[in-house]
């Protein structure tokens, strides 16, 4: 009977092919279903034998937590632009959202003074 070892729902492609190396790295005989041309069966790994169970969940946790540390890590390095950083980088972007948002909010007024309030 086969047993559903890990879910591909909401996975990173990278994460997954990962752990798709890892499994066949330690010869654990696994398969994989996809989600399907409208994603609505369930992608995961599955196990044929029940025995791989135990190696197998030991193997994923130790991979996930490895993962949570590299992942932290690189979100540690890379530091998120403030708004100020990204109007330097790119001035007239910001100059047409802004121009677009007055824009917006003087039809707004105007047509709400237009209509007597």
């Amino acid at each position: 009977m086969s047993l559903l070892l890990f879910s591909l729902r909401g996975v990173p492609d990278d994460e997954a092919d990962e752990i798709r190396d890892l499994l066949t790295e330690q010869d654990i005989d696994f398969y994989e279903t996809p989600a399907g041309n409208w994603g609505v069966s369930m992608p995961a790994f599955w196990l044929r034998d029940e025995s791989e169970l135990a190696v197998a969940q030991t193997l994923l946790n130790t991979y996930q937590q490895q993962r949570t540390i590299n992942q932290r890590e690189l979100y540690l390095q890379t530091k998120p632009k403030t708004l100020w950083q990204a109007f330097i980088e790119r001035p007239l972007l910001y100059f047409v959202y802004f121009l677009a948002m007055a824009l917006v909010l003087y039809a707004s007024v105007r047509l709400l003074f237009e209509f007597g309030l």
